[in-house]
């Protein structure tokens, strides 16, 4: 599935949050603290998995008007 320059960007975002919270995570697992270093690991995956496959109200306009564009502008039949 390709994405948009705006998706890119906002994915790019949850990364700039998420990678420094995974970081912290691994070395507070690594240094014995494992409570809460598994529970920014956590946190750190729960943010890129609700960014790629969580719905939001923001996302419902763009999968409305790409099925409208699909129902009325089909691609023409091979022959």
């Amino acid at each position: 599935m390709s994405q948009g320059i705006l998706e890119m960007l906002g994915s790019m975002a949850t990364l700039i949050f998420a990678i420094p919270l995974a970081l912290a995570g691994g070395e507070l697992v690594f240094r014995g603290n494992l409570p809460v270093g598994v529970g920014l690991l956590a946190v750190a995956l729960a943010m890129l998995v609700v960014d790629r496959y969580v719905t939001t109200p923001g996302d419902l306009p763009v999968l409305i008007a790409s099925s409208v564009v699909e129902a009325v502008a089909r691609p023409p039949d091979e022959e």
